[in-house]
């Protein structure tokens, strides 16, 4: 399959919500309203989604699209646009700029496509599973073959204890180089161009998972849900280095 056509779409679509989420950020007087999950949003994120779903309409109408905001329209269609339009709405509110954009392929429910689009930073990184590039320069993961020697990233440190083995994740933070919160979306990217080891999350939405897997495995690394198992529509995500993973997947699962 020819994806250069849909690459250049997903490239308009990202360029297009940065645009108009980047007014917002910063923006003290920006309403944030608690949404039935808990989760925040903001006036921000339900206007990118809007005019994303516009946008595919009127250039592929007989796609699907799959939203956080908005939900599902034609799900089972043979070409699927999966949205996030901010992943890491808390950091988004709070003037931090380690959120992004997620805009997913799926082809016959297969994820073939995925960006991350930081709009503040203008970081524009996006993955077909074979090669992933960040503002057009191919990335690669970097070799890391212990944990001693690695970069941990997580979303938030207290859900491993809440969802899965805090105890076991609490080790692994222990002996990990360096143990960070750069996360969300932004720590996948940190990950796929090479400046971070390990990004995982014992818990995340359908959303959140489809854009990273071809962007992960683009940049040579292996990412699944927590036990290892495929991610495509499971409830966790771990990325890391070939070298690493399986270890992880060992430790994180006593």
């Amino acid at each position: 399959m020819n994806l250069v056509p849909y690459k250049r779409f997903a490239v308009e679509l990202a360029r297009a919500s940065g645009e108009l989420i980047r007014p917002f950020f910063g923006d003290l007087s920006l309403a944030v309203e608690t949404k039935a999950d808990a989760s925040p949003v903001t006036r921000a994120d339900r206007a990118a989604e809007e005019m994303l779903r516009d946008l595919i309409a009127q250039k592929f109408p007989w796609h699907g699209v799959v939203g956080e905001e908005f939900g599902e329209d034609r799900p089972d269609a043979e070409f699927v646009w999966v949205l996030d339009p901010i992943d890491g709405t808390k950091s988004f509110i709070s003037g931090c700029p380690l959120f992004g954009t997620l805009i997913a392929l799926k082809h016959l429910g297969r994820p073939v496509l995925g960006v991350i689009h930081q709009p503040v930073l203008g970081q524009l990184l996006i993955g077909d599973g074979s090669l992933s590039e960040l503002n057009g320069r191919a990335v690669r993961v970097r070799e890391c073959r212990r944990l001693a020697d690695a970069t941990l990233l997580t979303s938030d440190p207290l859900n491993p204890a809440r969802h899965r083995n805090g105890a076991a994740f609490a080790a692994v933070a222990e002996e990990a180089r360096v143990f960070r919160t750069w996360g969300d979306c932004y720590g996948y990217l940190l990950v796929a161009s090479g400046f971070a080891d390990i990004m995982c999350d014992p818990i995340v939405n359908p959303w959140d998972i489809q854009a990273i897997l071809p962007i992960i495995r683009g940049a040579g690394g292996v990412v699944t849900d927590w036990h290892g198992g495929e991610p495509d529509n499971g409830d966790s995500l771990l990325a890391a280095h070939p070298l690493l993973h399986g270890r992880l997947v060992e430790l994180l699962n006593p």
